[in-house]
């Protein structure tokens, strides 16, 4: 399983143009972004094998937030990526997810997606 580390040295080095700070907090990485453009939290479950979220959210006047993760919800078992679903500016707003499964596949894309909002 993956660990919290290799997320950490991920943000660090490979988006160290968005990432202010990054440290581990018990089970959960808190990344501080530059600026006022918020703050991602990556969970990686100790006892769901592979269940994962990540989850950023804006501290712009919209108070935007995103998260990606696996966690079946039963509220978003209509989502065509099931159980993966991406909360997509909002907690009610959900869609199917555009982010590979695989959990730094989907960490660096997600990363990315900062990286552009951030950019536009």
């Amino acid at each position: 399983m993956p660990e919290l580390s290799e997320l950490k040295r991920i943000a660090e080095i490979e988006y160290s143009g968005i990432v202010k700070s990054a440290v581990i907090v018990d089970y959960k990485l808190r990344i501080i972004l530059r600026e006022d453009d918020g703050f991602v939290e990556v969970y990686l479950s100790r006892k769901l094998p592979d269940k994962f979220g990540y989850h950023w959210e804006c501290q712009n006047a919209q108070g935007s937030l995103y998260r990606y993760d696996n966690f079946p919800d039963k509220n978003w078992q209509d989502v065509t990526t099931y159980p993966r679903h991406f909360h997509n500016g909002s907690q009610e707003n959900v869609t199917a997810s555009p982010f590979p499964a695989a959990i730094h596949e989907g960490f660096r894309a997600f990363m990315e997606f900062i990286k552009d909002k951030l950019e536009a």
